[in-house]
């Protein structure tokens, strides 16, 4: 029996077949036409969005918050419990750079950061940009940072106002913190300062919302008159811009899913045609950070599935004279790198868990910054000058609260610059993070993190968050998370299945969860779930599965494959209609999603493998349990229809009782709320639906 009651009738959507046939193959898409025909335009001005459409979403929120009415006190309840965990007025520990030192910090009450700058060693702060004030009147604001020019004189900083991530950038003096005419449009977010302060690199979106061309843009100019520096013709790569530490070169980086190549414009002739580091080719990654007179280069390169790091000279920095620096080792995967005066670094994770390696230039000896916790996170970000023997990483457990640290790199010392305060009181003692390893259909083991209170019973009554993503190769860190506590205080178990599709037990692990892999992804979020029920840390009928994105792909494909063993899901801007958006290749994420999933419109065999998975295509007369899908109306890469069609459908075929609900923010994109308090209130109301679906309230 439901614990949903009294519900009004829920919306229909009706049917309007279109038919589709490829290779031989037809099908009809009853919801299609859920799809805007002006979604380009409609993302930049969503108040152009066809009337029906509109008006269908809307009487979707209806049914939703009717459903959900009995738990408007808990919601408020659960962000009082999730904003108290939050000190309101923090700040950030500022990183050094030249004469000064920058930073962020939040007021009282504020949704957005504040930039901020201090002299290097202390003294008055600064404020170079305040989010709260540039983001008054607006019902979605969300910034790309500022950006400090080489010399300090200048910031370049960006806006997205509605949700698309379409960035505004504009440069401010800030000295006087006054903005300069230049307005540059449509662009990805960022940019890449010249060193003398007077120009700057940045990446315009074309109208499908792809990064197509870099231009270079010089201050006082108009945006009309910028010159453009690189084009790229290959609509599946994604590209960026940026600077190196030591102000030599400008960088393109151009990438898929698999595939990588970088340009190089020196600083000292801007200029200057782009110069080719290494010709794409597919399968082949690297990444550069610059060393001096060396660049060091992460590669997958002959044969490094899990990595290496090569160097190469600066003035010749063709493929053909890579050498091996730190070498490949089968198992340990090698994430990211920098380098500084005299060190390399790296972080690596083995074993499922992180850990960060040193190596002294000049000696070459190594030596590991790790920690001794079951499951734990690790976080690098280095340093923002060259010359420096001083790094600052981050740590943190499900139970143990973010901690910064100072390292030294020479005497190997660490100094705790800051620990994460929770304001409203939190003992790590009361809580056990476990990691356990599930059993696949296979045999692979499935690692499984888990947070719970020590005294929570472990014989099947416990309620289950259960959490999966899965996909493009990013594990999930075991990282600190004050909201999911709340859930743990009500006797929760909050469970992560790292299934394959990531890359937490290596490379591997991330191939064999994609392409014609893929199902292994679902299987092992399946094997997961049936662990925990066998264990009992909970029970089939007290699970309920959450995952976002690339991940409420997952959610969809769980729910047709075994709704018996859950209880309630929630789909945060799930891509679940597989095969009709990889079959779109107008939209911004299609051709760069190919080598992720195969591209069902040249290949008969992916697009039969992707329709036999396709969570909307596989939908079926079966009784599936309550879900929650959630959508943003400006989202550019799991558009709105996504979950609007998955749940007319599910709807329409449903023999069970438990209702299918919707919402869509008519404000947001795919990050959802743009603030951070909103943002909680958002994370409450999926916790509201898992407690209710739990019988917890």
């Amino acid at each position: 029996m439901s614990i949903f009651t009294n519900l009004p009738a829920a919306p229909v959507a009706p049917k309007k077949p279109v038919m589709d046939t490829r290779h031989g193959i037809s099908r009809s898409d009853d919801y299609a036409w859920l799809r805007a025909d002006n979604w380009q335009a409609m993302f930049k001005d969503p108040s152009i969005l066809d009337p029906e459409i509109r008006k269908h979403l809307e009487a979707e929120n209806a049914y939703m918050k009717a459903a959900m009415a009995d738990t408007e006190a808990l919601q408020k309840t659960l962000f009082a419990e999730m904003k108290g965990r939050i000190k309101e007025d923090d700040s950030s520990v500022p990183v050094k750079d030249g004469a000064f030192a920058y930073g962020t910090f939040f007021v009282t009450g504020g949704e957005q950061p504040r930039y901020f700058r201090t002299p290097r060693d202390g003294g008055e702060r600064t404020v170079l940009l305040d989010g709260d004030k540039e983001a008054e009147g607006k019902a979605y604001f969300r910034l790309a940072g500022i950006d400090h020019s080489t010399d300090h004189s200048r910031g370049l900083w960006g806006y997205d106002d509605k949700g698309s991530e379409y960035y505004t950038l504009r440069v401010r003096e800030l000295a006087s913190g006054a903005d300069l005419p230049d307005v540059i449009e449509n662009t990805g977010g960022g940019g890449a300062w010249a060193p003398d302060g007077n120009s700057f690199f940045y990446t315009v979106l074309d109208d499908n919302h792809r990064p197509s061309k870099i231009f270079h843009h010089i201050i006082g100019a108009p945006q009309s008159e910028d010159r453009l520096v690189y084009e790229e013709q290959d609509p599946g790569f994604f590209m960026g811009v940026g600077a190196s530490m030591l102000d030599d070169f400008i960088y393109i980086d151009i990438h898929d899913h698999e595939t990588s190549e970088y340009l190089l414009i020196p600083t000292g002739d801007l200029t200057a045609k782009p110069q080719l580091v290494s010709a794409r080719e597919t399968g082949l990654e690297y990444s550069l950070t610059e060393g001096g007179a060396v660049f060091y280069i992460l590669t997958n390169a002959d044969g490094a599935k899990d990595f290496k790091i090569m160097q190469t000279p600066v003035d010749k920095p063709g493929r053909e004279n890579w050498v091996d620096v730190v070498p490949h080792t089968p198992g340990r995967l090698i994430i990211s790198h920098m380098a500084f005066a005299r060190h390399l670094v790296w972080l690596e994770r083995e074993n499922g868990l992180p850990q960060i390696k040193i190596r002294n230039r000049i000696t070459g000896e190594d030596h590991a910054i790790a920690f001794d916790e079951e499951a734990y996170s690790l976080g690098l970000s280095g340093a923002a000058e060259y010359d420096t023997d001083v790094i600052r990483f981050s740590y943190s457990s499900m139970t143990t609260p973010s901690q910064l640290y100072d390292y030294d790199m020479e005497t190997r010392e660490r100094r705790l610059l800051k620990t994460q305060e929770v304001p409203s009181g939190h003992n790590p003692d009361d809580y056990v993070t476990r990691r356990v390893m599930a059993p696949s259909w296979d045999g692979a083991e499935v690692p499984v993190t888990l947070l719970y209170r020590k005294d929570t019973p472990l014989d099947g009554t416990a309620p289950c968050l259960l959490y999966g993503y899965g996909a493009y190769g990013i594990a999930i860190p075991a990282s600190f998370n004050t909201n999911c506590l709340s859930l743990a205080d009500r006797g929760f178990v909050y469970a992560i299945a790292h299934v394959r599709g990531g890359k937490d037990k290596g490379f591997q692990w991330y191939e064999d969860g994609r392409m014609e892999k893929k199902t292994n992804t679902f299987k092992d979020f399946i094997a997961a779930a049936d662990y925990l029920n066998r264990e009992k840390f909970t029970s089939y009928a007290k699970i309920v599965a959450e995952g976002g994105s690339a991940g409420g792909m997952l959610m969809g494909a769980i729910t047709n494959m075994a709704p018996e063993k859950f209880k309630g899901i929630i789909a945060a801007v799930p891509f679940v209609d597989v095969l009709n958006t990889m079959l779109d290749d107008t939209l911004p994420l299609t051709p760069p999603e190919w080598p992720e999933w195969g591209n069902p419109i040249d290949s008969r065999e992916a697009y039969e493998r992707m329709a036999a998975y396709s969570p909307y295509d596989n939908v079926s007369e079966k009784p599936y349990p309550a879900i929650l899908a959630l959508g943003g109306l400006t989202d550019p890469r799991v558009t709105y229809w996504e979950p609007a069609k998955w749940v007319a459908k599910l709807r329409e075929k449903t023999t069970g009782t438990e209702p299918i609900l919707m919402k869509t923010n008519m404000d947001a994109g795919h990050g959802g709320a743009s603030g951070r308090f909103q943002r909680l209130e958002e994370i409450a109301f999926e916790y509201a639906f898992a407690i209710k679906v739990a019988g917890k309230m």
